[in-house]
């Protein structure tokens, strides 16, 4: 099938594409970056804007760099930029690892970092990195900027905290310290398909091999992807073991709330909170 018809606006400048979509957003303008999402749901029928501000142009949207203790992960980056580490320590390694789930090398060239956080897919990777990270988005717009964190900025499937006259500027991730120890798991269809059910795992240990600062989020199963507080509560100060695997899984699959098929998420769920929890800190075990 072919998009309907629409007007193609190419900003130079982050000014003259704000000024633009300024114009265009109460006609149901749209941000167009990766368009990954956005140009399969037009081809469809099922999205119809008239109006595109293609930002691929503006150069800064592009920025990616170590800063303040943070990476700052501009607008336009691609997931294929973290193939490779793109910050020191485990950051690097944990973007790294979890960008090998995001569908196939040809979408991944493409896509972007920013754009899967705008599509705000439950089933999406980014999204769970970055509210278990605690990452901050910055959002602007002619009236101004402001800063929004990644558990406020996710409201639901497809839908962000995002006004629609405002566009995503950068995302900003602190940095892990160089002790923190991570594990991700992922249940598809098949490999490159949507998430049913992943857990990400970041924790360090102390000197007794105990688990400390633990975060623990899932992703896939609910409308948003969040951190379990109370599974959290569950294993820190303990020693790792299988048992505890279990135990978290089991905590995990009791305190979620499936959108669909909810025995069969939770036990996905239970199977990847085990997992992931087993992966982090089997890496210390093997480092020691």
């Amino acid at each position: 099938m072919k998009a309907p018809p629409f007007e193609w606006h190419r900003p130079a400048t982050l000014a003259e594409a704000m000024a633009t979509l300024a114009e265009v957003a109460p006609l149901d303008g749209r941000i167009l970056a990766g368009g990954q999402s956005l140009l399969p749901a037009m081809a469809l029928r099922v999205a119809r804007p008239p109006h595109l501000v293609d930002i691929n142009g503006i150069a800064e949207l592009g920025d990616l760099r170590v800063e303040d203790d943070a990476l700052r992960i501009g607008a336009l980056v691609r997931h294929a930029a973290f193939h490779r580490p793109v910050a020191p320590g485990p950051l690097g390694a944990l973007m790294a690892g979890v960008v090998r789930h995001i569908a196939h090398w040809p979408i991944r060239t493409r896509g972007s970092f920013g754009g899967s956080l705008c599509h705000a897919d439950p089933a999406s990777e980014w999204p769970l990195v970055a509210v278990v990270l605690g990452a901050t988005m910055q959002a602007v717009s002619v009236r101004g900027e402001r800063l929004i964190d990644a558990s406020a900025f996710l409201r639901g499937p497809l839908e962000t905290a995002l006004a629609p006259d405002e566009m995503l500027r950068a995302v900003t991730l602190p940095l892990l310290p160089d002790d923190a120890r991570w594990g991700f798991e992922e249940v598809a269809r098949r490999a490159g398909d949507f998430a049913q059910a992943m857990a990400l795992v970041v924790l360090r240990q102390d000197a007794l091999g105990r688990i400390r600062d633990a975060r623990i989020g899932i992703g896939g199963v609910e409308a948003v992807p969040r951190r379990l507080v109370a599974v959290e509560a569950l294993v820190e100060g303990r020693l790792p073991s299988p048992a505890l695997a279990e135990e978290a899984g089991r905590a995990a699959a009791a305190a979620c709330d499936p959108m669909e098929d909810a025995p069969y998420r939770r036990a996905l769920l239970r199977a990847v909170i085990s997992r992931a929890l087993a992966a982090a800190t089997m890496t210390q075990a093997l480092a020691a």
